[in-house]
């Protein structure tokens, strides 16, 4: 029973860890961390900026999602983000639901 219940913890909590970590690995893979780091910026700005500046946007994701892949400019300063057309919408969707998630 003991062992049962420490099983089902370290589970529980394996899949609550799975999607940030996923998400920082596909920020990787997609070559996002080479222009954005979750706490500081670099040439694009900190993730945790990003979330701060669309807490509670009920539209961010959306809005978010389409800069990923389109590209843009102005919001952050002068250096414009490049189109990134080898992110999936599904893909761009979950980084910026994990982007927001930053502190």
């Amino acid at each position: 029973m003991k062992i049962a219940l420490i099983a089902s913890a370290t589970l529980l909590a394996a899949a609550f860890a799975t999607p940030a970590l996923a998400s920082q690995e596909l920020a990787q893979k997609k070559n996002c961390m080479a222009c954005h780091a979750v706490d500081k910026k670099l040439v694009g700005p900190a993730y945790k900026d990003v979330a701060a500046k669309y807490a509670g946007d009920k539209d961010a994701v959306k809005k978010l999602s389409e800069k990923v892949i389109k590209g843009g400019s102005g919001v952050w300063g002068p250096v414009p983000m490049p189109a990134n057309p080898q992110v999936t919408p599904a893909e761009a969707e979950t980084l910026v639901k994990w982007i927001l998630t930053t502190k």
